[in-house]
């Protein structure tokens, strides 16, 4: 998750610095941002369930 995020971001950054506008732009920005949510909901998660919450997910 941390590597698809990464490229996501890195993918951004390029698109940005060669001026490149428009949907791709908007796409690579989502996809970092979606993986950002998404690790934050992991870290969260594993959290809960190291406190023993008995809704926590197990074996994250």
């Amino acid at each position: 998750m941390i590597g698809g995020t990464a490229l996501w971001l890195i993918a951004f950054v390029v698109l940005l610095l060669t001026g490149v506008h428009g949907v791709w732009l908007w796409t690579t920005l989502a996809g970092g941002g979606l993986g950002l949510v998404g690790m934050a909901i992991m870290v969260w998660q594993r959290a809960a369930s190291r406190r023993g919450s008995r809704f926590a997910q197990r074996n994250l």
